[in-house]
């Protein structure tokens, strides 16, 4: 479509993953890693980046974007991400969240002012590059809650379905995805 802005893809792969054990990016659900089914949600974008820490040296099928930071914390992946983005509007998805559908990035991508979220916290979430000042602020001064950084911008909070807003932070997490849901 000619009219629809350009948008960017972005998977956050560069957690710590201190309660999974292991890197969160290479779990595997249904035979795929997580860093996989991320990539194919993206796939409905115009551009898709991974960000993350090349210190890790996960082996992911696609290019790794550096985040440049010496810490380990979501901002510092979505400000690499607004910087490297070749669009002005980019949804951010964390490799954690293997439930979400592109129609939930694609709705908070339609509300984005400078950011759109859903109830539940920044991420996934959508954000512009007017964003960054404040994200890229809130950065180098220390203040790594990206939530927080959030309530200073313009952001619009967006429904989605909580059950496809599951965090995988623990191996029974993974397991409990995994599981078929009983009728």
């Amino acid at each position: 479509m000619a009219d629809r802005p350009g948008l960017t893809g972005v998977l956050l792969v560069g957690g710590a993953s201190a309660r999974f054990g292991s890197p969160k990016a290479l779990a595997r659900l249904g035979g795929r890693t997580l860093a996989e089914i991320g990539w194919e949600t993206l796939g409905f974008c115009d551009e898709r980046i991974a960000v993350g820490k090349a210190a890790d040296g996960l082996d992911l099928p696609f290019p790794v974007v550096e985040d440049g930071s010496d810490v380990r914390a979501p901002i510092a992946g979505v400000v690499a991400a607004l910087r490297a983005a070749a669009h002005d509007l980019c949804v951010v998805l964390p490799v954690d969240t293997p439930s979400i559908r592109p129609d939930d990035l694609r709705a908070l991508a339609g509300a984005c002012a400078d950011a759109a979220v859903p109830p539940t916290g920044p991420l996934p979430g959508a954000y512009r590059t007017s964003a960054l000042p404040v994200l890229d602020r809130a950065l180098r001064e220390g203040r790594l809650a990206l939530r927080d950084a959030v309530a200073r911008l313009d952001a619009v909070v967006v429904p989605l379905d909580p059950g496809r807003l599951a965090n995988v932070n623990t191996p029974g997490d993974l397991e409990r995805l995994a599981r078929p849901a009983m009728l």
